[in-house]
């Protein structure tokens, strides 16, 4: 089993670019499956998600090849519409495979998805949406058939809550079918406008991505396409949770300042001096940190769930009392047990935890129980006095390239052992 070995009570410091955003980059993967030819895509995060991925694609026919952040997926010709159990277990969002293999295929066949245990993550609203497209679905022994014997039909499909998922697999589907499908109430994050700029420059006709309703005219045929996947919002906020919590200063490069739009007043009102242009970030964290009097986990473009762990860890050292809200997902607070392991004063009832700051945190062994969690403890540990060792990396692996790496070069001092 891999570790990281964290010594803490180093500044970091210096200048280090944004990794791409591997919420995006499976989406789009996904997408690859119903363009005819080849996509090749750029800035594509080395990540074990995204490995995954393309082990999915090569199942299924396609030619798919990795390298220097770059992937290229020829998929001329499928062979298959079923994506293995173990496949779809080695992550949550290979769920979104079923609209891509559907619109593509007109029939699939996949268990349900694995990953991170966050607590439900249901897929009705997949499927019931599918459903209104005309899609026929029967589940025995884990496994869901799904198949359009007519074809996949537009429809208008109402959201009762702005999925992410569930609006990527509705767009996804609905790109090759018959007519126009208007997802009402659909989620406005930046990776759904990055999954409909790629589905357009195939060829697709989508319009309204990142507002509440989102048409999709569905064409006869989408063609490859060079494509660059948008930046990580999510690791940007983890290098600016990592300047705080060691009282560092970091430019963040190849960034959307837009799209960290909610993370950014919170580190304003811990103290921290942030300044943005265009695709680049400037955060300085010299003075000591305040607390934060309530944060609120919300849809976009609300503060996001996957960096509530991140600020916590940064928190557990401000001056005061701070609160936290998690309104979307019910198991989101796995990592506050070791971050209490590490010297923090955290409390949590139910969706809330509260932080009073303490003066120290201290090394510990810990163990990442999910993606987000581990690099929360990541964050914490560079704050702490002596050592930590970092269990379960594989986790965090998921979604951080190289992390050990890239916090080295900002001047941390992390090691990765096996």
């Amino acid at each position: 089993m891999q570790k990281l070995i964290i010594r803490g009570g180093e500044k970091v410091g210096g200048e280090i670019s944004v990794q791409g955003a591997k919420n995006s980059a499976l989406p789009l993967l996904a997408g690859c499956l119903l363009a005819k030819g080849e996509s090749v895509l750029y800035n594509c995060p080395e990540l074990s998600d995204v490995f995954a991925a393309c082990r999915i694609l090569n199942c299924l026919g396609c030619k798919c090849k990795f390298r220097d952040n770059t992937v290229s997926v020829d998929s001329d010709v499928l062979n298959s519409s079923e994506v293995p159990d173990g496949l779809m277990r080695e992550m949550r969002s290979s769920i979104v495979f079923l609209g891509a293999v559907l619109g593509r295929m007109g029939k699939c066949r996949l268990s349900f998805p694995g990953g991170c245990e966050l607590g439900p993550r249901p897929i009705d609203m997949h499927l019931s949406a599918l459903r209104q497209m005309g899609v026929r679905i029967t589940e025995e022994h884990g496994a869901l058939d799904c198949s359009c014997p007519k074809g996949l039909k537009g429809a208008k499909i109402n959201l009762s809550f702005p999925s992410v998922g569930a609006t990527e697999n509705i767009m996804l589907a609905a790109a090759l079918a018959e007519g126009e499908t208007v997802i009402y109430n659909a989620a406005r994050e930046p990776e759904i406008c990055d999954l409909a700029g790629y589905l357009n420059s195939c060829g697709a006709r989508i319009k309204g991505a990142g507002s509440s309703t989102v048409s999709i005219e569905g064409v006869s045929e989408l063609h490859g396409c060079e494509y660059t996947v948008m930046p990580d919002r999510i690791a940007a906020a983890t290098l600016m949770a990592a300047a705080a919590a060691t009282g560092g200063e970091l430019s963040l490069l190849n960034v959307r300042c837009d799209d960290v739009q909610s993370v950014i007043p919170v580190f304003e009102q811990m103290g921290c001096g942030v300044f943005c242009c265009r695709d680049r970030i400037y955060i300085s964290c010299t003075k000591k940190l305040r607390a934060v009097k309530t944060i609120r986990t919300m849809p976009y473009p609300g503060f996001p769930t996957d960096a509530q762990a991140l600020v916590m860890a940064a928190l557990t050292k401000a001056e005061g009392t701070s609160v936290i809200v998690e309104n979307i997902f019910e198991n989101r607070y796995r990592h506050v047990d070791e971050l209490v392991r590490m010297g923090a004063d955290i409390k949590t009832e139910g969706k809330v935890a509260v932080i009073r700051g303490v003066k120290e945190l201290y090394g510990a062994l810990v163990r990442a129980s999910d993606l987000r969690g581990g690099a929360a403890l990541a964050v914490a540990a560079l704050g702490a006095n002596g050592e930590t060792v970092l269990e379960n990396v594989k986790f965090i692996d998921r979604g951080y390239e190289s992390l050990e790496k890239q916090l080295c070069s900002i001047g941390a001092n992390v090691k990765r052992i096996l």
